[in-house]
């Protein structure tokens, strides 16, 4: 049976949306794997426009759906139509929009907040007890996801193991080719460019949890 998995993005770009490496490899492998993918997006300013070029900040201003929509080759749905009952997993990439525009971790840490449509969506598959999988940054959400208790990775990033601790979430320490799985709560982790120094490295850990992911949503077949 094909599986069909929601695939949120949060911009275009590392440093103020989502990591284009980290995002092409999930839809690649999800496709490889034959599952059948929607991507969604809030649609939303974005926190702010960095130059990839210089590092340095933009004065313009960029919408978080319309950028996705790049890396979505414009396949992208506003993530207020995105119901949790039409899909069997969900997967969020990394990228600093993850932490700036999914949510304001990258300005609040630990007392961070998530955007309301996509903490409701994320919340819904972890009622349902339905597979999600977060990539590079975005485990730092988990314990706003899930509450305490949830075990997940960020790699090895002491600064940001900390803020997920003081959170309430349980963090392992991870190599960027492995993946982190919390069992009980079918959530899959995986460190990616937090470590990664290469597309191939951070390839062979997304790449395992795409599969794990997957995995999981068999188990009731």
């Amino acid at each position: 049976m094909t599986k069909k998995v929601a695939v949120i993005l949060s911009g275009c770009g590392v440093y103020d949306g989502a990591e284009i490496h980290e995002s092409v490899i999930t839809l690649l492998r999800l496709d490889q794997r034959g599952a059948q993918v929607q991507c969604f997006a809030p649609n939303i300013a974005q926190l702010h426009v960095i130059d990839h070029l210089t590092g340095e900040e933009m004065p313009e201003s960029r919408n978080v759906l319309v950028e996705s929509a790049r890396i979505a080759r414009g396949e992208v749905k506003d993530i207020r139509e995105a119901k949790a009952e039409d899909f069997d997993a969900l997967i969020v990439p990394g990228g600093f929009g993850a932490a700036k525009n999914l949510s304001n971790f990258a300005v609040e840490g630990a007392n961070c907040t998530l955007n309301p449509d996509v903490l409701a969506l994320a919340e819904a598959f972890a009622d349902a007890c339905k597979p999600v999988g977060l990539i590079c940054i975005s485990p730092a959400l988990a314990a706003k996801i899930y509450g305490p208790g949830v075990v997940c990775t960020i790699g090895k990033d002491a600064g940001t193991a900390a803020a997920v601790v003081k959170m309430g979430g349980t963090h392992e320490e991870c190599d960027v080719h492995d993946i982190v799985e919390d069992v009980q709560r079918k959530l899959v982790t995986t460190p990616a460019y937090m470590e990664a120094k290469s597309i191939s490295e951070a390839a062979g850990g997304i790449y395992k949890l795409v599969d794990r992911v997957l995995e999981l949503t068999h188990e009731n077949d």
